[in-house]
């Protein structure tokens, strides 16, 4: 299990997210609001993120309305809070590199309880450019081994523009540059395929490998943070063994 996606691709897989479905539509709605303003259009068919949010939130079964008034939120149509993108940097146990995503209203605030829970769990808070030079902005695309053979998969990524892919136990995951990340997704799901996860990600360059307690206190840092209200997302560079979440 390496950092944020094989970690993701178990977290589904383990359903750890369905009792936290109330936060995730928060956060839906967050990043459907702030791409909205920040695409400059509140129409999905002008604006990539926005259409990626929108297909996210459709697959947690948010309903309509809800995602036209988070659009109208965005765009100014009707008055609603105003979300600032800001993304921390920290380390957690053994010196695992951490990117924390937020969308917040009030930045003191954010970061006043970032840095208590990074302290209370082992973790730190670093300086700016402390740790993002270790990762790399990639599209990635999870999908199932049963979905179609490697060989097929491969052809078909390859030529819709993918970078590179790799076969982990039971899922192949697809990398693509940002700009060719939907048209790679497009082709995925146009031969009938339904990834597991695919989004705009920081890969880890490197790994650290973490076993026993410290696997055990990096994974729960690394749940408290993502569970934080005004977090978005978390990317840490940790390798740790899927045996050592029994």
């Amino acid at each position: 299990m390496s950092g944020h996606s094989k970690w993701h691709s178990i977290k589904h897989k383990k359903s750890l997210i369905d009792a936290r479905r109330g936060k995730l539509f928060t956060k839906l709605i967050r990043e459907i609001m702030v791409a909205a303003r920040v695409g400059g259009s509140g129409d999905p068919s002008m604006n990539p993120r926005l259409r990626k949010a929108i297909a996210d939130a459709k697959a947690q079964n948010m309903p309509s309305e809800t995602i036209e008034r988070a659009i109208k939120r965005g765009t100014g149509e009707i008055e609603g809070e105003h979300y600032e993108e800001i993304t921390y940097e920290g380390f957690g146990i053994g010196g695992v590199a951490m990117l924390i995503e937020t969308m917040t209203d009030n930045r003191n605030r954010t970061v006043a309880e970032l840095r208590h829970l990074l302290s209370k769990h082992g973790g730190s808070l670093g300086e700016a450019g402390s740790v993002s030079w270790m990762f790399e902005k990639k599209g990635l695309i999870v999908v199932e081994k049963s979905a179609k053979s490697e060989d097929e998969l491969l052809e078909l990524v390859i030529e819709a523009g993918a970078d590179d892919m790799k076969t982990e136990e039971d899922v192949y995951e697809i990398y693509t540059s940002p700009e060719n990340f939907d048209a790679v997704e497009e082709a995925i799901r146009r031969a009938g395929i339904t990834p597991r996860m695919a989004e705009i990600s920081m890969i880890p360059k490197t790994y650290v490998r973490l076993e026993g307690e410290d696997a055990k206190k990096m994974i729960k840092l690394y749940e408290v943070i993502e569970d934080h209200d005004d977090v978005q997302k978390v990317y840490a560079n940790f390798d740790i063994d899927e045996s050592e979440l029994d």
